[in-house]
């Protein structure tokens, strides 16, 4: 094929576009198949990416969470600083955790393999990203004060250098880590899904007689550029405003977005976000950037698979040393239980620009690090995944015990006991904690852990929404806030707290907000909500003056 975009027509590039695409779902299916942890294999923390040898973004892996939007090619970047591509050759692997490298903390390796064809001619490149087990320090969590509490931080390595493994890399990790099995099995199985992606990468092009990825790169990411802006124009130019407060550790913080769009395209700017604090929840610049494209595109084209061309259209700028753009020192182990505010502020922003679109804010997912020693012995250092409720969208309740904006997945109950050695005693849902609206808001859970493993157990608990409820919107109401406890005891919500053998913990979890006014839900879906349990009786009184 030429080098002339043009030459694709509709069909064929469609065709080639999906197949790229499916070859980033198979590298991911092999990440998620060698992977040891959980986290991995059962919860989807991950990522996978093709970019084109400009390092261009030019598919990426359908089960990506949406933190993990636009990260790569800026990661890709850096490490073609250290190691430009003539330096390269068939066989290496580039790595790295530095958070403003990559995704924002420690925990989450960026593994990327440059390919080659068999007469030495570099073509593209792989990327796989993955929230590791353990990276030494306090473990994943908010306690920490400064970024060198939290663990092992590599700079950009070569891991791999033409198909000999560098063993001080892993050395190093197996002696800074509580898990070194899972966690350099979850490392090794980020290189062996870049080895399969690049080889089923080649086959493509040879099977298409494609000879330079190029012009096929230039078609999908100008193609997706094209219907990102004719989505951008359904948007009412105009000039935006958000404001909300937040918890943070001793007090609410401000998180400011000023929007403007303009024709085609949307300038995301978060002048007045209050400072960082010396707790990790701080948020470097990329994950900032990564929740406000993903944003765009909730309320623009969610089907349109993730590239360059899409993000072309959006701008987004914050100043440096706020909350949302982060500098070192400052720990940013759990930068979610403040980065998933961002779309939250966007969606309300764009309120009035986009009342049919945008989404009441979520509950929101609850991570819990644990660590201690399982019943047989073995260390133990993984997370617990608990969802608040989805926010409501126009025409559409929010889904219970549903995580947003972030899709990871829940560890199923079976699993969790026996990685662990803890019971997981009860889960149910939680009656009237959806936001009332219209659309009434997605219900929290209530779900309580018995630590039965015979030894005292560490958690980290990096809860939101403890005092800022998820906020319904077009005159929907807030959903319900969420808790953790021990034995019955409210907890610090971003502290590290033990749990002793017998120990039970607790994690309310927050319901998603509603869209529209209370008083227009049918009474259908009121009555239908109350023989669900989703309501109750009392609930249907207060909230829409129901009675049964």
């Amino acid at each position: 094929m030429g080098s002339d975009e043009k030459q694709f027509d509709p069909v064929s590039l469609g065709i080639l576009w999906n197949r790229l695409v499916s070859i980033t779902d198979e590298i991911e299916s092999t990440l998620v198949r060698t992977s040891f942890s959980t986290i991995v294999s059962e919860s989807f923390d991950l990522t996978v990416v093709i970019l084109d040898r400009q390092g261009r973004l030019v598919a990426q892996g359908s089960h990506s969470i949406p933190v993990f939007i636009g990260t790569a090619p800026r990661t890709l970047g850096y490490m073609l600083q250290k190691f430009p591509p003539e330096s390269l050759s068939p066989g290496d692997v580039i790595c790295t955790n530095d958070p403003w490298m990559g995704t924002g903390h420690l925990f989450d390796i960026n593994v990327m393999r440059p390919v080659f064809k068999s007469n030495g001619e570099l073509v593209g490149y792989t990327m796989s990203i993955t929230h590791l087990p353990d990276i030494g320090g306090m473990g994943f969590g908010a306690a920490a004060t400064q970024i060198y509490h939290e663990g092992l931080r590599l700079p950009i390595v070569k891991l791999v250098d033409q198909g000999k493994t560098n063993a001080f890399i892993l050395d190093l990790l197996q002696a800074n880590v509580r898990t070194p099995e899972s966690t350099i099995g979850d490392l090794i199985a980020n290189v062996t899904c870049n080895e399969v992606g690049g080889r089923q990468l080649l086959e493509f092009m040879d099977e298409y007689s494609i000879h330079d990825l190029t012009p096929l790169s230039n078609a999908i990411r100008s193609q997706s550029e094209v219907a990102m802006r004719k989505k951008i124009r359904e948007i009412k130019n105009g000039l935006y405003q958000n404001k909300i407060m937040i918890e943070a550790i001793d007090e609410a913080i401000p998180l400011e977005c000023f929007i403007e769009v303009k024709d085609e395209s949307i300038d995301i700017d978060f002048q007045g976000t209050g400072g960082c604090v010396n707790r990790g929840i701080n948020v470097p610049f990329c994950y900032t950037n990564a929740m406000s494209l993903y944003s765009i595109k909730c309320i623009t084209i969610p089907s349109l698979p993730n590239n360059e061309g899409a993000s072309r259209p959006i701008s987004v700028s914050a100043p440096e040393g706020c909350l949302l753009n982060a500098q070192p020192p400052y720990p940013t182990g759990g930068r979610h239980a403040i980065g998933h505010f961002v779309p939250g502020l966007i969606f309300g922003a764009l309120a009035e620009a986009a009342a049919d679109k945008i989404q009441a804010d979520n509950g929101m997912i609850d991570l819990v690090t644990v660590q201690g020693t399982h019943p047989d012995g073995r260390p133990i250092s993984t997370i617990h995944f608990t969802a608040g409720g989805f926010g409501a969208l126009e025409g559409l309740d929010g889904r219970d015990c549903l995580p947003g904006p972030s899709n990871m997945a829940t560890v199923p109950v079976e699993i969790w006991e026996t990685i662990t050695g803890m019971t997981v005693v009860s889960k149910k849902t939680i009656p009237d904690s959806g936001g009332p609206g219209t659309f009434r808001g997605g219900l929290g859970q209530e779900v309580t852990l018995r630590n039965d493993s015979g030894n005292p157990m560490t958690v980290l608990s990096m809860a939101n929404r403890t005092e800022f409820p998820a906020p319904g919107y077009n005159n929907g109401r807030p959903g319900t806030l969420r808790e953790h406890r021990i034995n019955g005891d409210i907890i610090h919500p971003k502290g590290a707290h033990t749990l002793e053998p017998l120990d039970t913990m607790t994690l309310v979890q927050a319901g998603g907000g509603g869209i529209g006014d209370p008083a227009n839900r049918p009474a259908e879906k009121i009555q239908r909500d109350l023989s669900l349990g989703l309501i109750s009786k009392e609930g249907a009184l207060r909230d829409y003056g129901y009675e049964t």
